[in-house]
């Protein structure tokens, strides 16, 4: 095995990825196919996330808790972000959904595409294909959006991903009480 020289950004993408599959069947060749990652970047990145303890020895699921862990204390701190130049593109953060049905700003992000429909402030997604693979992908979409959230929102949006992110990968049937979860 490689020596394991620490988790890459497009690694979140392909466990965002296989947590937005649900229960569904996935094999590292979609995986390859729907984020337009090389099959080898994807086989070194669900080994690195084996590594990490994100993804189970037998890389078949995700650690879910282990993953969500990750993202509400150390995304912001790994691959941190700062808004840039008003572009085109598609929005993310708290510009998408499910963010944008309960948080009104007139600060817009996005990711650069020249593509999108809508202006905003530049956020560099976590890989470069995210804006293609987004498009084919609702579960995806709201996912990395909620992640980008964590990355540059404030403490109010914050809370509000973390709460959407926790429904999202832990899963509402694997939470007694699903109210708990949304006072965590």
């Amino acid at each position: 095995m490689k020596k394991h020289s620490g988790m890459r950004p497009h690694d979140i993408v392909v466990l965002l990825k296989i947590a937005a599959k649900g229960k569904e069947k996935w094999f590292m060749k979609d995986l390859s196919y729907e984020l337009n990652i090389s099959a080898s970047e994807i086989s070194e990145s669900i080994n690195r996330s084996k590594f990490a303890g994100l993804i189970a020895p037998n890389k078949k699921s995700i650690m879910r808790l282990a993953l969500m862990d990750f993202l509400e204390h150390g995304i912001k701190y790994v691959y941190p972000q700062q808004p840039g130049a008003i572009v085109r593109g598609i929005p993310t953060a708290h510009s998408a959904p499910p963010l944008n049905n309960t948080i009104v700003s007139e600060e817009h992000y996005v990711w650069p595409y020249a593509k999108g429909k809508k202006r905003g402030q530049a956020i560099e997604p976590l890989y470069a294909s995210v804006t293609e693979a987004v498009l084919k992908d609702e579960k995806l979409y709201e996912l990395l959006a909620l992640v980008d959230a964590l990355r540059v929102g404030r403490a109010r949006e914050k809370e509000i991903a973390i709460r959407e992110l926790k429904i999202r990968i832990l899963g509402e049937d694997s939470i007694t009480d699903k109210r708990a979860l949304l006072l965590n």
